[in-house]
């Protein structure tokens, strides 16, 4: 089978016009912020027409909707605009808005997630680390494979039906992986709030979120344990000429047991500043803000990058009565996660706590020998989690290559049609 070529501008718009005419300001309409647009489909969001109006890019059923901005572009963040409230939409800036004119609506869709057009993406982005951009010139320039809409329109319902099945693969892996991730946190929090004796005496903790606790465990404040420091303020103008450049952390950096140091970022500062804001090896790591999620989550620092510095929004945490581990392990539970978010200040999408009440973190005490027991068997018991979530990730890498191979090898005609046949 073979296809023509096109300029991808002569059979679709790229931010096509909408009309709003007849809308009032309270009327409602879809709304996508970028984290609500998946592999596929979108998460349903409405709201009032004159929130966006003058700041998000616009789209209309039908519309296809592409990610430019790293990693989502690489993670195929694109949906096919569809039911939405009152035909219309706003969405983020981050997006492309792509509405096809004279060719098959599917098969662009799928185009767009072949490794033909992905890797000339990629190679078109400009910009640095985490704000790397797809350049729109790709979408203007780019040729597209064109044969007869009829061939479009079996190479579209061929792959309907093929990365449907590969889809559900993926999600059912994925479903594990959750099972997982939860059996995970059910498991250190159970250790860690009632150790591993199952016929221990328990008594009542004084805390209603925290419930009975062994007899002999005490209940201590973190201001009591460990020295908890607050992070270097970003933005303030530097002068001097003893001014350096370093690393540090920030919230994305943080996660819940484990760091991400994929994209550590700098900042110049002069020396006498740094040295307030210097980690120090078995500093336990606590974010301040960020999704409700990320709330004093933390692990810690084994001085994998020296020197680092840690931002405002990321508290340092240094124990001098109590370990490093048992306190971060302690801050993953259900149960501490629980105090965090009830102490949280909360705005839009967002949330932060204070120095303040990280102090006042009620830290459970079994006696020392203990705790290393406990630690120790979460650490066998996770050891074995981290070995299945590690054989389903790579099931999920290979299903997600296949399922990118086939879609490309059917838009650029490599599948010949008796194949695609129902």
């Amino acid at each position: 089978m073979t296809c023509d070529s096109i300029p991808l501008r002569y059979v679709s718009q790229l931010y096509p016009p909408v009309s709003f005419y007849g809308f009032q300001d309270d009327d409602d309409l879809t709304f996508l912020p970028m984290d609500r647009v998946k592999n596929g489909y979108f998460l349903s969001n409405s709201d009032k027409y004159s929130k966006y109006v003058s700041s998000y890019n616009a789209f209309e059923e039908g519309d296809i909707l592409l990610a430019k901005v790293t990693p989502c572009f690489e993670n195929g963040n694109i949906v096919i605009a569809e039911n939405l409230v009152n035909g219309k939409g706003f969405g983020s800036s981050e997006l492309f808005v792509v509405r096809p004119t004279t060719i098959d609506r599917k098969f662009l869709f799928y185009y767009f997630q072949s490794s033909t057009f992905k890797q000339e993406g990629e190679a078109s982005m400009t910009g640095a680390g985490g704000l790397k951009r797809v350049s729109p010139d790709l979408l203007r320039q780019h040729h597209v494979p064109l044969s007869s809409e009829t061939v479009q329109q079996a190479i579209a319902n061929y792959l309907d039906r093929e990365t449907a099945h590969i889809d559900a693969l993926i999600a059912e892996k994925e479903r594990m992986l959750a099972l997982l991730e939860e059996k995970r946190a059910a498991l250190i929090s159970q250790a860690v709030t009632r150790g591993l004796d199952p016929d221990v005496p328990l008594k009542p903790s004084g805390l209603d979120w925290l419930g009975d606790i062994p007899v002999h465990w005490e209940i201590r404040r973190l201001k009591y344990l460990a020295q908890v420091r607050g992070g270097l303020t970003l933005g303030k103008k530097n002068t001097g000429s003893n001014l350096v450049t370093m690393p540090y952390l920030r919230v994305a950096n943080v996660q819940d047991g484990y760091l991400k140091l994929e994209d550590v970022a700098t900042v110049e500062v002069s020396e006498s500043n740094a040295k307030g804001y210097l980690l120090k090896y078995g500093d336990v790591l606590m974010n301040e803000g960020g999704d409700i999620d990320k709330l004093g989550r933390g692990c810690v620092w084994r001085e994998e990058i020296a020197p680092c510095l840690h931002q405002n929004h990321v508290f340092s945490v240094h124990p001098y009565a109590v370990s490093s581990e048992w306190l971060a392990v302690w801050t993953s539970t259900f149960q501490a996660k629980y105090y965090f978010e009830s102490k949280a200040k909360r705005a839009t999408n967002l949330a932060s706590i204070s120095g303040t009440n990280i102090k006042e973190l009620p830290v459970l005490m079994p006696p020392e020998n203990e705790q290393k027991e406990i630690l120790m068997f979460i650490d066998d018991a996770i050891k074995k989690i981290d070995l299945l979530q590690i054989e389903l990730k790579t099931t999920v890498s290979l299903l997600t290559e296949r399922r990118t191979a086939l879609i490309t090898a059917a838009v650029t005609g490599q599948i010949p049609p008796e194949e695609m046949a129902a």
